[in-house]
């Protein structure tokens, strides 16, 4: 255990972390957590008292608090040389392979992802941070017994996506309190990386994970403005595109842009997370329960509506509006999946392309040409088109919750795939892995959380199987042990099943499986 300034350290160290873990980037990070924790707790209580009001009958709109940001002519700040082209993103966790293919892939943005990617253990973070540092400096590199992996003379724009802030970090505390993930996140990459970035001509850009208000948005321009001050950086220099993953930071998207406004450069639909967020704020009520989760495509009318506000909201403010992520995934082995994975890959990215969005997501290289292929189509040698201001786009509170689906069912395939799936996550993400190829799709704690987020909800509420079975605790436990006999034994799968037991059997529904994941973690 290590004594630095106020701080406690605790985490296991190996050679090479003194290079992350500096005394003056722990001191770093200990003036921004000093400066900010009150803030974010006041902020995470807020979010206590509005579900509250939620379960109470209330529903969200608008804010009229907030209708003369809405109604005023504003935009965000001049976007960088290299990311005013965006059209294909790729997305992973900070694996050293895993980083070097993205940033070779060919997309224009990898987005190195510390949240919903990552298995937040030490080793993962630490080792994380040392590798967005070479990776800075173009020095990353990986040899292994059959290839030598290096950057390629030109690599996508780096992005970083710290934790949530409801997420903390154990092994640092301040007086025996463990300190914000996201202020440790932030901070470490921020303090040895800034400087280096403007030096090579880009800067430290960041993506911000699931924010539920327009205040959580100006807390983290208060973060990002104590921080440029703290290194001597001109304010405006980061730049920040907000993931719009949760139904009430749908109803704020005008108010995130403008608190951010002079960091801003555009917002993301995060269709996983924000599906998961609209099951999770209503799961008291028993007429929105959502279909199988194949059933819940983009088309269907609320998720269509906050995509089309989306765009229309980005292209009025001058901001970038990035498309979701397709969680097929494409197979070297298997001709019949890799061309079903292309198949639906395209048809979503032909949607994304036709309503405006100026760029999306893949998750793996070799979707990118195919994601470029269909963008190329619709914005030629243009950057993005904010020229369409989808003024045809009128979205009301109510499109926001529809959650129609015709011909929309609960089946015991679909009851059970969400078994599989939560259960194979769990095992993988105690074990240290945080993105997972299931079933031909890639899993993070996103697309986990919608998979234990139906099941809580349609025990709760005796939703009945298409067969006309009620979805019962029985009926769970029955199908659960199904599932489990069908899969390999794996070191953590015991502890998964019992946490997924633990998250289902919870009279209140549990806000984040990651929670009560952590303390389990090791490592």
């Amino acid at each position: 255990m290590i004594q630095i300034k106020g701080l406690t350290l605790q985490g296991p160290a190996r050679p090479g972390d003194e290079d992350v873990l500096t005394p003056e980037a722990l001191s770093f990070v200990h003036r921004l957590a000093l400066r900010f924790e009150e803030d974010r707790k006041a902020l995470l209580e807020a979010r206590n008292r509005r579900q509250a009001w939620l379960r109470s009958g209330e529903f969200p709109g608008f804010l009229p608090e907030t209708a003369d940001v809405r109604q005023a002519e504003w935009k965000v700040a001049e976007v960088p040389k290299d990311l005013l082209d965006r059209r294909v993103e790729i997305t992973g966790p900070t694996d050293r392979k895993m980083m070097i293919n993205a940033l070779n892939s060919g997309a224009k943005v990898f987005m190195a992802d510390l949240e919903d990617a990552t298995s937040p253990t030490w080793r993962n973070i630490i080792e994380g941070q040392r590798n967005l540092m070479q990776a800075v400096r173009r020095s990353l590199t990986l040899e292994t017994p059959g290839k030598t992996y290096t950057l390629a003379p030109e690599i996508a724009t780096l992005v970083v996506r710290p934790r949530g802030w409801h997420l903390v970090e154990k092994h640092l505390l301040i007086e025996g309190v463990p300190v914000s993930a996201s202020l440790f996140d932030f901070g470490l990459y921020f303090f040895h990386n800034a400087q280096e970035l403007i030096r090579r001509g880009s800067g430290p850009y960041f993506y911000l994970p699931k924010l539920e208000s327009h205040l959580e948005a100006r807390l983290w321009n208060d973060v990002f403005n104590m921080a440029q001050d703290e290194l001597g950086i001109p304010r405006g220099t980061i730049r920040t595109t907000v993931l719009i993953e949760t139904i009430l930071a749908a109803f704020e998207m005008d108010e995130i842009l403008y608190e951010l406004k002079e960091h801003a450069s555009g917002l993301n639909a995060g269709r996983w997370d924000y599906i998961f967020s609209l099951i999770k704020k209503f799961s008291h009520r028993s007429d929105f329960v959502l279909p199988d989760r194949a059933q819940v495509t983009m088309t269907v009318p609320f998720l269509a509506s906050y995509s089309d506000l989306l765009v229309k909201t980005c292209h009025k403010r001058g901001a970038h509006a990035i498309g979701g992520m397709a969680a097929f995934i494409p197979s070297r082995k298997d001709a019949r999946i890799n061309d079903q994975a292309i198949t639906q890959v395209r048809a979503d990215k032909v949607r994304e392309a036709r309503l405006g969005f100026d760029g999306t997501w893949v998750a793996h290289p070799d979707l990118v040409p195919v994601a470029m292929y269909e963008f190329d189509k619709v914005l030629g040698k243009n950057p993005h088109q904010k020229q369409n201001l989808r003024q045809d786009v009128a979205v009301s509170a109510r499109n926001l919750l529809d959650l129609s689906i015709p011909g929309g069912k609960v089946t015991e395939k679909g009851l059970s795939s969400d078994l599989s799936i939560i259960l194979q996550y769990l095992s993988a993400w105690l074990g240290g892995t945080g993105a997972v190829a299931i079933f031909h799709l890639m899993e993070d704690a996103a697309t986990a959380e919608i998979a234990r987020s139906q099941i809580w909800q349609w025990i709760r509420h005796g939703t009945k199987l298409e067969d006309g079975r009620s979805i019962t605790p029985e009926l769970y436990r029955q199908l659960r042990d199904e599932e489990l006999s069908k899969l390999t034994p794996t070191p953590y799968l015991q502890e998964a099943v019992a946490l997924l037991d633990r998250l289902i059997e919870a009279e209140t529904f549990i806000d984040f499986l990651t929670l009560p994941a952590y303390e389990l973690l090791n490592g």
